[in-house]
């Protein structure tokens, strides 16, 4: 075999991180109905679970993945969407792990983008084929925990920020919004007050479904450590915070162990309270 050749190379060894977890989801003071959805599973070659809103576990001998979705579509076509896509997520994800030596390891990039495509060609086929579903679409946003690696794919406004315990200005946004509005920020032609206040800020230029005819996710992946927090979260919660704002209280806010001791309850209750006019959801993930 040449000396140079990694492909029976034994996997990495598994990262002895624990991992804390919290989601919550409000249909806020305005909408009839909540069109978030939000999803957490932990998986290996043997098993797959389906998480509660809250706990805490070893990451030892197991992949994690949380997805938060935001559905659109009349009547309850835009909750429909939302759901679909995080039902894909638990029937494709899992089937693409591999830990075996005998067997290569996956390459996160493509397994996102094709997992991405899947689920927008379902919303495509549900839609021509039901009338009650003509037009939805979702965004969706996914963070897959792999040993000392957050792998993420994304499309749309619901956004993945990354924090070093303790540290407000290392609050990064790991995601771009596909808006006309989030690439006028990002390229400097509006501040962030403007962005805010602009009355085009949350019209998508892509999405999962609807009238799209090909999808390109936004894919990437961070090094992570104990002590790093991460949130995903609709854009329900991004309109009631500034970015410095959102530092802040993500950078102090201790995470409980269970649903009764919610910092992303607690996150969403507030967002709803200032704003409340959209649906806002939040997962927050802590490594320990």
């Amino acid at each position: 075999m040449n000396p140079t050749d990694h492909s029976a190379a034994p996997p990495p060894p598994r990262c002895a991180f624990d991992l804390r977890w919290q989601g919550w989801s409000d249909r806020g003071r305005v909408r009839p109905n909540n069109e978030d959805s939000f999803l957490g599973l932990r998986f290996n070659d043997q098993e797959l679970d389906l998480l509660g809103k809250s706990g805490e576990a070893g990451m030892a001998a197991h992949d994690f993945a949380f997805a938060v979705s935001d559905g659109m579509g009349g009547a309850l076509a835009g909750e429909y969407a939302s759901r679909i896509a995080l039902e894909k997520i638990k029937l494709l994800l899992p089937r693409t792990f591999s830990r075996r030596p005998d067997r290569p390891a996956p390459e996160p990039d493509g397994v996102l983008t094709k997992l991405f495509a899947e689920i927008h060609r379902a919303l495509l086929f549900l839609g021509s084929g039901y009338p009650e579903c003509a037009g939805m679409e979702t965004t969706l946003t996914l963070a897959w925990l792999t040993p000392g690696r957050l792998h993420f794919g994304h499309i749309g406004d619901t956004r993945l920020y990354h924090l070093r315990r303790g540290e407000p200005a290392s609050l990064r946004q790991l995601t771009e919004d596909d808006t006309h509005v989030g690439w006028l920020y990002r390229q400097g032609k509006l501040n962030e007050r403007e962005a805010r206040q602009h009355p085009r800020r949350n019209v998508l230029q892509k999405a999962l479904g609807g009238g799209n005819q090909f999808v390109t996710p936004q894919v990437g992946t961070v090094a992570c450590a104990p002590g790093d927090r991460f949130l995903i979260c609709s854009d329900g919660l991004t309109e009631a915070f500034t970015r410095e704002q959102l530092a802040e209280v993500l950078a102090e806010v201790p995470l409980g162990a269970s649903a009764t001791d919610s910092a992303a309850g607690d996150l969403v209750r507030t967002a709803v309270a200032r704003d409340g006019r959209d649906n806002t959801t939040a997962v927050l993930l802590d490594l320990r």
